[in-house]
């Protein structure tokens, strides 16, 4: 049987065949397009979603049209709800452990390889930033490992400022940097929105390395300066985190990475990602004391160059995305190789809520850190819990999991508070599920109270800038009988690998919208 292409393989076939045509090599495409050969190489071989952005700059350059869309939408997925789903899923490794060990890649001198990395959205941001500094990165295993090589001397004039924006990953970049540079400058950071979101605690964190940062001047970069004295003197350092964010935490743990010295770092993130960063930099040789904890010291080495592998753990977040899925759609998964260390709370208040859910005996991830299980989650009839749902740090219930509970909420008989105090406007999001015919009233811009069950209704809709509100409203169109549309999916494709087809794996009936 003829193997059906993906859009993505279709896209890049149409590319590769005005490229031909043209006469132009993929690197000379990618000097026109402003992005890297190996970019072009991807698309091409249909491994990389494609924004609608990027498919403009690629039609200009070749003279030629790629594929036709509306002008409401960039990447959409027609959804036929109202299906019992089944069979099991394997979790990918996790998006936000992915992109702070690309980061902590400029930290080696060696060479580093990164197993088993999810290939999303963000991923390929960060990668493109990092090709465009000069970092030679190339995929192997069938594309499913990363290797990771970076020159003597980084060309951070050439950063690729575009693909920089679009991500707020790159703020990740200083820890690294400010051992590298007396000074230098990176543009102020994207990624989803959910308010304000302050750079401060990274400036406060790393200041005690001698990074001083203008982030007020309004030219669209943050300006930094590293105080030499200050980095090289040798002394024992201490950092009291006013917020215990798990990228400021990562910040400045590479920063201390090649400190040398001891560095305590006071009021840490013990999270997933910030514990798959500490795994990888002890690889380095890098000592770290209080993996796991809130209080972490670091004795740094002058200098790190080390052939290393390293396998980052699995998405507690995606886990949870598919426990939601089956949930609301009544159905019976299996989840295989779902981290149970950062859902446990999360169980526990589904186990509230009436949810069946079964666990395998534990066993350990591929970085022999991670404590895995294998969850079946059966058929439940929910009901709404009697306290509250808000998250906390871990080992609470992890802030990014919160907006799955406003459709499994939905789903269960009664009336449920939730109660979002990290965001200023996340809680919002929840209201776009009553246009599937959700009861939802917003008190605050922090508070929702959700009512169900719900007799979900198919229709069309722009997807929330916000990676996990817009996977809410997939999943909630999933259980809604009839076909729904959700238009402008990238925010979904930043930090999810494939959902439509893994979906499809489960017997969702799914499909992407490209306009072909």
């Amino acid at each position: 049987m003829k193997k059906v292409q993906t859009y993505q393989e279709e896209i890049g076939g149409v590319i590769s065949k005005l490229r031909l045509e043209k006469g132009m090599t993929q690197a000379e495409l990618a000097e026109k397009a402003g992005t890297s050969q190996s970019a072009i190489h991807r698309i091409e071989k249909g491994c990389q979603n494609v924004s609608l952005e990027m498919i403009k700059r690629l039609s200009e350059c070749l003279g030629g049209q790629i594929l036709s869309v509306n002008d409401s939408s960039s990447q959409s997925f027609k959804i036929h709800g109202g299906k019992e789903l089944s069979g099991e899923i394997t979790i990918n490794s996790s998006k936000n452990a992915a992109v702070a060990l690309l980061c902590a890649a400029l930290l080696n001198s060696g060479k580093t390889v990164l197993k088993h990395i999810a290939r999303i959205e963000e991923v390929f941001r960060i990668i493109e930033v990092l090709e465009s500094i000069g970092v030679k990165c190339t995929w192997q295993n069938r594309h499913r490992d990363l290797e990771i090589i970076s020159p003597d001397e980084l060309d951070i004039e050439n950063m690729d400022i575009e693909a920089a924006r679009r991500t707020r990953s790159v703020i990740m970049l200083m820890g690294p940097l400010l051992h590298k540079y007396k000074k230098f400058e990176l543009p102020y950071a994207g990624g989803c929105s959910l308010g304000t979101r302050t750079v401060n605690p990274h400036l406060m964190g790393l200041s005690i390395f001698g990074l001083s940062v203008d982030a007020a001047c309004k030219s669209g970069f943050y300006q930094a300066e590293v105080d030499q004295k200050i980095l090289n003197d040798g002394q024992d350092k201490k950092i009291v985190l006013i917020e215990r964010g798990d990228t400021v935490t990562e910040n400045v743990l590479m920063a201390a990475a090649l400190y040398r010295g001891k560095t305590t770092i006071v009021g840490a993130s013990s999270n997933y990602m910030v514990q798959d960063l500490c795994f990888f930099l002890q690889k380095l040789g890098v000592k770290i004391e209080g993996v796991g904890t809130t209080t972490l010291t670091i004795y740094g080495k002058e200098k790190i160059n080390e052939d290393v592998e390293y396998y980052p753990s699995e998405d507690p977040i995606e886990a949870m995305s598919f426990i939601a899925v089956a949930l609301v759609t009544k159905s019976e998964i299996k989840i295989c190789r779902a981290p149970i260390e950062f859902l446990e709370v999360e169980l526990e208040v589904l186990k509230s809520m009436n949810a069946k859910i079964e666990k395998s005996e534990e066993y350990l991830s591929r970085n022999e850190k991670t404590r895995l299980v294998d969850l079946r989650i059966k058929k439940s009839e929910l009901v709404a819990p009697l306290d509250k749902i808000h998250p906390m740090p871990f080992p609470g219930l992890n802030i990014d999991n919160l907006p799955f509970f406003s459709v499994i909420a939905a789903t269960a008989n009664g009336r449920t508070l939730i109660h979002d105090w990290v965001f200023e406007n996340r809680a919002i999001y929840t209201t776009d599920l009553t246009k599937l015919n959700a009861k939802v009233e917003l008190l605050d811009a922090h508070r929702v109270y959700v009512e169900g069950p719900t007799n979900w209704r198919a229709v069309e809709l722009v997807a929330p800038p916000a990676l996990r509100p817009a996977v809410v409203i997939l999943v909630a169109m999933l259980a809604a009988p009839g076909t729904s549309i959700l238009r402008n999916v990238y925010s979904i494709n930043r930090g999810y690998q494939d959902f439509a087809a893994r979906l499809r794996h489960l017997g969702a009936d799914i499909s992407p919208l490209t306009g072909i």
